[in-house]
């Protein structure tokens, strides 16, 4: 049964992963990155890891689309047009991604590409995300500030040149 979820989440998350690069218009664009985060945040439950799943909604879909959702209404970036700075470079990559189909294909065809999911135990996995929790709100607390302070830092002052630009 796990195995069925995985390759639903992975087919969902690459089906959403393309669509990010593929859409034009930034805010679409956005809302299928948010799709593939979640994506992701499933299939690290699926791994039996709770804590990084919870990490991965929180600081990507809570905090980081947050923050490109809001440049992409700041900056406007839908009058942009992307076709110049493409440089006819669709052949190419329509060659790439088949060529990545065809590779991921021949591996799972002869049985190299498998994930080992059990194995770890319950008791394992609680005791790493414990040591984790503690490591980080203990140890590593003052880092963790910093990077918040200078992510709130970059924020503002993306906001300040944008709006120094448009007067």
């Amino acid at each position: 049964m796990e195995l069925i979820f995985f390759y639903i989440f992975a087919i969902v998350a690459l089906a959403s992963a393309i669509a990010v690069i593929s859409i034009r218009n930034p805010v679409h664009s956005a809302i299928f990155l948010m799709v593939c985060f979640l994506q992701v945040a499933a299939l690290f439950v699926l791994l039996r890891s709770p804590f990084l799943a919870a990490v991965q909604i929180f600081v990507y879909v809570g905090a980081v689309m947050v923050l490109f959702l809001f440049a992409v209404l700041i900056l406007d970036l839908g009058r942009e047009r992307f076709g110049e700075y493409l440089h006819h470079q669709s052949p190419i990559a329509i060659i790439v991604v088949v060529g990545l189909i065809f590779v991921i294909g021949l591996g799972l065809a002869r049985g190299k590409l498998d994930a080992p999911l059990g194995k770890y135990t319950e008791a394992e996995l609680v005791k790493n995300i414990e040591v984790t929790g503690e490591l980080l709100y203990t140890k590593y607390v003052f880092p963790f500030e910093v990077i918040s302070l200078l992510l709130l830092v970059a924020m503002v002052g993306a906001i300040v040149l944008v709006m120094k630009e448009r007067k």
